[in-house]
């Protein structure tokens, strides 16, 4: 599986951890970067990268990095087909995928260290979705939410 992985600079000190999940299953990772927290790089523009990479099949999963994880979660979450989620614990990561089908990890950089992010994205990689008739009914409700808001923003 081809999984996109992006961090933002608050992120950057988990990037080998991550890479450390991802090998060891066989999955091919797609390195949006960034490698340092040098430069500051905005979690929504991270996001982008990561659910672009999947709507355009460039990837079939991703892991974003941020500081906490929460922007990343929220700015992933506005990308139509991206299902994305912060978890900081193996069941999450891998009961988001088998129940949701969350196609997207986020893990907070300043909340967790490199074993628990090993662990997470191992846990997500091997999950696979179920497709359990009452999971997928769920599923299908929150994919026609999906098409009744796109494009509609609500104002501040």
């Amino acid at each position: 599986m081809r999984v996109a992985l992006g961090f933002d600079h608050r992120g950057s000190h988990l990037r080998e951890a991550v890479f450390a999940g991802v090998a060891p299953g066989g999955h091919e990772p797609v390195d949006l970067g960034v490698e340092t927290d040098a430069v500051r790089v905005d979690y929504p523009d991270t996001a982008r990268a990561v659910g672009m990479a999947i709507r355009e099949g460039r990837a079939e999963r991703g892991v974003l990095v941020c500081g906490s994880g929460v922007g990343a979660s929220v700015a992933a979450c506005k990308i139509p087909g991206i299902r994305a989620a912060i978890c900081h614990d193996a069941y999450s990561a891998h009961q988001g995928v088998e129940h949701d089908d969350m196609n997207v990890l986020v893990l907070g950089g300043r909340v967790i260290g490199e074993s628990v992010a090993l662990e997470l994205v191992r846990a997500f990689l091997d999950a696979k979705y179920t497709g359990e008739k009452r999971h997928q009914q769920r599923l299908d409700k929150v994919m026609a939410l999906e098409r009744r808001f796109v494009g509609q923003t609500k104002a501040r």
